[in-house]
Parts: structure tokens; sequence; C-alpha cells
């Protein structure tokens, strides 16, 4: 043999041993980032955690990749017969690598053209590799082989303990749809809005062929260019034999139909609620490990958390929301200090506040930018996207094109009115509807469960609750005339007094003078403890007089906890909004229990449903709630309205629903200048109206005008009689606002906080004045999120019916 044949032998085996040698020490994980054995036998890609409502619908998804996954038999013949026809041909006759396409390669490139020769399995290894070790194809040819012969490897090892069946299931459950849309289910509901056993053969064809290249080939970016390969794939599954030539003319003569219904976590049913629940999972996460010791992941674990929100109700109560607030911004921005922008006259430390923390700010900042020059920017009007109302029921038309300056567009945002609304069973309490803002693409700030604001006089139900408990009667005429508890004067609305009023009739319209006397006889101390240690506030609770108006600052979430015990019979009933949490393979993880505990009696709970009725009826601070929106049904509830309609709230409940509503501004220094307009009969107690009206009117809820309070078997027909009557004086009878209703104003101010008389004077707590309470919400881009609107024209009013 001659010497250079020698040679060239020896040189052929000494790169096959330095390949065999190669794969022997990528196989045992010496050198390289070879998965372990474990991992293959039992591939984890990354799920995305899914938000599911009481009807089984999805709510919403956690994700880093937005992914779900599915059996082979949930994904349609169709699917598999493409990617067969489309992706490899002899899928089924090897065992991972397909040595006639490899061997193939170097012919292909020396005549300058490229050949795709990764198996179905080779592909599925390299998903596998980029969801778990963060790897993607590489770019360098050098790495690209070593990362190649790691694929065989893996895809070898796949074959030998999996089913083909398996392999397809889990390669169509890793594969890219672009938009970060992972996995052929969730492809399948977002471009066709259908699960992926009922997709046809065209839309099966858009789906594989988008494998080539999810973006050139995406249908909703370049429909053309999608139509042309879906035909393709449809022609590879004629020649494969998958379809006739008649199927295949039949799936080609069809235009792409999209569905299109890309899940975002700013869109969809309840983003507050979703966000707080973000929160809430993390913190549980951490709490609970897997099997291998490691905790759980929200955006990688494909957790399936149960809720309690019903679909239906969260519509309503977000159209509710934004029905009435649309209406309420009017009035608000038609008022003359916010239109000229007087109101902030007195607060220029804020807007300097809200100007540096805005992106615009930070950015021109970090270019070195000058004061001066800055300041010239925030002036000069800008083309920019601001929220403005223009439907109550489609979000995306609430965004508009306007110009202003970035100045103003900060003014604006912060003028923009917020709420929250939240509505539960208060026996099992089970949350059904969360709104926490007008909008959660511009507004993060959640106003149900993470504000707290001072409630006025809906937490006088809880004072007259505690006076009932210590012996007082309904029925009992109490004075409505001034008082002064050691330096503490508090007024009616308008100033109003004189006459008496019995305690039912007192509650009903709201009389602040009665609710000071209750106070003074049964004590600041008492009362403070009963709602601290009774009701279970976590909130603090002064022990001062004006905390009998409602000088606390809670939230809406823990205000309507507080509320169960009327409708439900004395039990105080923690809201809860998780039912279980399963695992990806249906586990289940955790469940959840409602947490109850007896507050006060049968007989007690029912006297104060009585009462509180009162308030709905007419000559009450709710009768609107009748006599304008035609409520029917039992109902009982409370308005509240802080000093200077800083804050408007209603909290009312029928027999099988409570819910609550708050309504004011971000800063406690912008709101409605007339009580008319910013009471809470006013701005809280319609949104309560609107979401009631659609519940009852959907027969799928189960709810009905038809249903009763129980009452309690030791009561007597004398006991459930209340007289609403008084002997008040002509000007306090006059004390009223429309619709025969009375006003409902006030919540007490700094003077209120006096020594009670009890012990040493306490120091003041800090109540809700915009001096010393900082804003809660940081503004948001001023040019890109920021709702804002010229100086001369504002947005136009949304068009009649939307």
């Amino acid at each position: 043999m001659k010497k250079s044949v020698k040679i060239l032998w020896r040189v052929a085996f000494g790169i096959l041993a330095l390949i065999v040698i190669l794969v022997l020490l990528i196989n045992f994980r010496i050198i390289g980032s070879m998965p372990p054995m474990e991992e293959l036998e039992n591939p984890r890609a990354a799920l995305a955690s899914e938000v599911i409502a009481d009807d089984g619908t999805i709510l919403g998804k956690y994700y880093q990749v937005d992914r779900s996954s599915s059996d082979y038999n949930e994904i349609s013949p169709n699917v598999i017969n493409a990617l067969i026809a489309t992706e490899e041909t002899r899928f089924y006759d090897n065992s991972g690598i397909d040595p006639k396409g490899t061997l193939a390669i170097p012919f292909y490139l020396l005549i300058g053209k490229k050949r795709g020769s990764s198996t179905i399995t080779q592909q599925l290894a390299l998903n596998l590799q980029a969801d778990n070790l963060g790897k993607k194809r590489a770019d360098n040819p050098f790495t690209r082989g070593f990362q190649k012969i790691q694929e065989w490897i893996i895809a070898i090892k796949l074959e030998r303990n999996f089913t083909k069946q398996e392999i397809l299931t889990l390669y169509l459950n890793t594969v890219a749809y672009g938009d970060n849309v992972y996995g052929i289910e969730n492809g399948a509901r977002t471009f066709f809005s259908k699960d992926a056993g009922h997709l046809s053969i065209e839309e099966a064809a858009v789906l594989v062929g988008m494998l080539k290249g999810n973006t050139i080939y995406n249908p909703r970016r370049n429909p053309q260019t999608a139509l042309n390969r879906r035909n393709t794939v449809i022609d590879n599954m004629q020649q494969a034999g998958f379809i006739t030539p008649a199927e295949a003319v039949s799936a080609k003569s069809k235009p792409i139909v999209l569905h299109y219904n890309k899940i975002d976590h700013n869109k969809g049913l309840a983003p507050y609620f979703r966000e707080v629940l973000r929160d809430e999972l993390k913190s549980w996460c951490k709490e609970h490990t897997k099997s291998d010791g490691s905790p759980y992941n929200i955006y990688r674990d494909g957790l399936k958390i149960y809720t309690t929100i019903n679909p239906r109700m969260q519509l309503y109560a977000e159209e509710a929301v934004a029905k009435h607030l649309a209406t309420l911004q009017k009035s608000l921005f038609a008022q003359n200090d916010v239109k000229s922008g007087s109101v902030w006259k007195k607060w220029p430390k804020f807007l300097d506040q809200y100007t540096k923390e805005s992106d615009r700010y930070k950015a021109m900042k970090e270019d070195n930018a000058s004061d001066s020059t800055i300041t010239k920017v925030f002036n000069t009007p800008t083309r920019m996207k601001v929220f403005g109302w223009r439907s109550s029921t489609d979000p995306d038309l609430n965004e508009i094109d306007t110009v202003m300056t970035p100045l103003d567009s900060i003014k604006y945002m912060r003028a923009i009115l917020q709420a929250g609304f939240m509505a539960m069973d208060p026996e099992s309490g089970e949350v059904k509807a969360w709104v926490g803002g007008p909008d959660f693409r511009y507004f993060k700030n959640d106003h149900v469960a993470k504000t707290r604001r001072q409630v006025g006089s809906t937490f006088k139900p809880f004072l007259y609750c505690f006076a009932i408990m210590n012996g007082m009667s309904p029925n009992t005429m109490l004075p409505n005339e001034p008082i002064n508890i050691n330096g503490w004067t508090p007024h009616n609305s308008e100033g109003t007094t004189g006459g008496t009023i019995t305690m039912a009739g007192a509650l009903a319209k709201s009389l602040n003078l009665v609710a000071a006397y209750l106070i003074k006889q049964i004590g600041a101390k008492p009362f403070a403890d009963f709602a601290k240690n009774k009701v279970g506030f976590s909130s603090d609770i002064p022990a001062y007089p004006a905390i009998a108006l409602g000088a606390v600052e809670i939230s809406l979430y823990e205000l309507l906890q507080g509320y169960t015990m009327f409708p439900a019979r004395g039990i105080n009933t923690k809201p809860i909004y998780i039912t279980r949490i399963e695992d990806r393979n249906g586990n289940i993880l955790e469940t959840f229990a409602p947490v109850k505990r007896e507050v006060i009696s049968e007989r007690e709970s029912y006297t104060m449903v009585k009462m509180m009725e009162g308030v709905v009826a007419p000559g009450g601070t709710g009768a609107r709630l009748r006599s304008r929106y035609n409520i029917q049904g039992e109902i009982a509830g409370k308005t509240g309205t802080t000093n200077d309609n800083t804050d408007g709230w209603f909290v009312g409940y029928t027999p099988k629903l409570l819910a609550g509503a708050w309504v004011g501004c971000e800063n406690n220094f912008i709101h409605f200048s007339t009580t008319a307009i910013g009471q809470g009969a006013n701005t809280g107690l319609p949104i309560w109206a609107y979401f009631m009206q659609k519940v009852y009117a959907d027969p799928t809820l189960k709810l009905s005008t038809n249903d009763h309070f129980p009452i309690p078997p030791n009561m007597s027909q004398d006991d459930i009689y209340l007289n609403y009557d008084s002997n008040l004086t002509p000007d306090a009878q006059s004390d009223n606002v429309g619709n025969g209703s009375a006003d409902d104003y006030g919540s007490g101010d700094d003077s209120n906080y006096a020594d009670p008389g009890y012990g040493e004077p306490a120091p003041k707590p800090s109540p809700a004045k915009e001096e010393q309470k900082p804003p809660v919400q940081k503004p948001v881009k001023d040019d890109v999120k920021t709702p804002a609107a010229p100086k001369a024209t504002m947005p136009a009013p949304p068009k009649k019916g939307e």
C-alpha cells in the first residue's frame, strides 16, 4: 500500500476516532451541556400558568413564553399529516437521525444549495435545549457542528425512551409561532380561536407552514406569503397521500380566515385582579416546592389556578365602571379649577415630582440635558397617544391621538377619575368580579385591595350595629342637635340641625350629628376595639370620636369583608378568589376554603339589614337606586362621602350578592367642587346600579329580585318593623339632594381628632388630607401611555350609544 494511501487512512481513522471520543465526552456530560437522562426521560417544556374562571374559561396567563400543551389525541390528524408531509416524510422509518438526508448535505453544499437534514426528533432536541438551557440554533459553523452532535445524541435517546406519537406531541408542544406564542394548542387558539383538535386542513397547513419562518409566514403580518406557504404544505400533503387531489384543490381555494386572539395581560377580563393574583402566586410559589425540591415558577411550570371570578359578572362590572366614569369625567373636566389648571397652584411640589418620575424626564437627564431645556420640552406641544373615554365596551377605542405639552399630559392624567369595584357572595366569600381602575393599560394602581381611602359614612353601619349590641333600639328617638365632644364639633351636610329622629331614620339619612351622639354615648375606645378586634379590620382604627363618621382609611376589599356579617347572618367571611391550584398534569397542589367566624348574632345582623334597607328607601341617601335606576327586590346598603367630596362610596347587598364601589382621584386635592356631583350616591352608587341591572337581567346567574333575606326564627313581626319617622326641624327635613334622597357628606377633618376623654391624649393619626398623604400612583409614560388632553381642546365626548 502506498505511503500516501496509508496516511489518508490514518487521517480518516483519526477523524473517526476523534468524533467517537467527542461523542462519548458529550454523552457522559464531560464536555458541553448535555441534559441529564432524567430530563430526557421527563422533558418539561416551559408552560404558561393559566388563570381559570369559575366556568372554566381562561382569564389570562403568566408566562415568559406563552405555551400550552396538548396530548396526542387532542391534536387534529390534519396537523400531524401536514407536519410529516412537510418536515419529514421518513419520520416513521428512522431512529432519530436520517442517514440519507445527513449524507446528502456535503453534495448540496458543493452545488451551493442548503438542505435541512434535521429530523423532527432532532428539532425537538434543539427545542428542548432552547427551552431548558436557553440555547438557540448557533450561527457559527464550528459551534453549530458541536451543537449538531448534541442533537444527534439527544435524538437517539429520545427515540429510545418515547414512542413516535409521544415525540410528535412533544415537538408540537414546543414549536414557536411568533408573537411569543408556543405550542400547537396555543397557536390554534391565538390564530383561529379554536383548540388544536378542530383545525381544518387549510388551518393546519397555515400553522405547519409557519414552522419554516414564524415571522415571514405569519398570516397576520404577511398574508400573501403565508397563503403561498400554506398552499405548498397542502401540496405536500397530497403528494404524501394524506389527502386527495380534490381535497387539496378545495383547501387551496379558501382564503386564510383568521380569528386572532392573543391573550394580553394588559387586556382581557379582570386585568387588575390578575395582577393582584400574580403577586400572591409568587409568594405561594416560594413556599411550595416540586418533587425535586425546587420552588414552583408561575412562568414555567404550567400551573392551573382556578378562581371564583364569574366572567359574565366581571364583564358587567367592567362595563358599569366604564359607563359611569365616562359620564362623571365630563363633569370633572368641565369644573373650572380642573379645566384652567388652577387646582395645581397650591401643589407645585407634586407636579415637579411627577415630571421627574416621567420617562421623558429621565431620558433627557441621561442625555445630560439642562434643566432649562427640559422645562422648554415639557412646555412644548408634542404629538402623543393618550387615554380618553370613547367607549364603555371597547377599551381599544379609548386610545386617541392628540397634541399637547408633556406637562399638560401629566396634569390630565392625574385628573382622570379612578374607581374600585368588587362583588362577592357574602356567605361563601367567593369574589365574583374585581375592577381595580378605569383602564389597566394606563393606570396600574389597584383600588380594590392595594389602596386605602377614607370610607366616610360607609363606616356608620358598624357604629349603629355596636349601638344595637349595647341595648339600643332602631326605633329609639335620638337628638339631631349640635354637639361638642372635647372640642370636636361635627355638622350635618349644609349645616342643618334640629329635632329628633329614630336611629333607623338617622342611618337612612346618614345624619352626622346623630352618629356623633352615638359615639359619645358608647365611647370611642370600645367602638374602635369592636371594629378592630371583633369585626377584624387590619387598618388602623384610632380611638377618636371622628371614626363615627368614617375618618379611617380602609381598602374596598377589607370594607366588604366587614360588611359580610350583615347579609350572612352575623358571620364574617374573608373574601376568597382561588379555589384550587393544580400542576401541569392536573394534580391538585392545594385547595382553598373560606375563613369564617361569628361576629354578631343572627338577630343583630337582620336588624342591621332592615335598618340599611332604609338607605335605599324614599328619603334615604341612596333612594335614587330605586327612583332613578329602578332596581327592585330586597336591597340594603350605605353611601359614603368624605370631606370636599374627595371619595365617593356605595356598598350594597342583596340576599345573595354583596358589592361595593369607590370613586375618586389619585390626588386628594383633585375632587368635585359640589356635593350634588361628588357624593357617593352620585359617584359610587350608579356603578352598583348599572352592574345589578345586568346581573338581574341575566338568568344564567340565578339571582332574582324575588330573593329574600331570611328572618331569624326568634324574631317577631314587632321586632322586624322599623320606624324611620322623625321630628326634625323644617331646615333639617329639607337636607337632601334631589330624588327624594338625603345628602351624605363629610367624615371629619383635622379638628375632629380631639381627645376623646379616655386617659391621656393620644397622638393624632394622619387623616386623608392632601398635605399629609402623598400620591399613591407613580405617573406612567407621559408621551406614550399617559392620559392627556390639549389645553384648549379636550377629547371629544363619546358618540351616542357608545
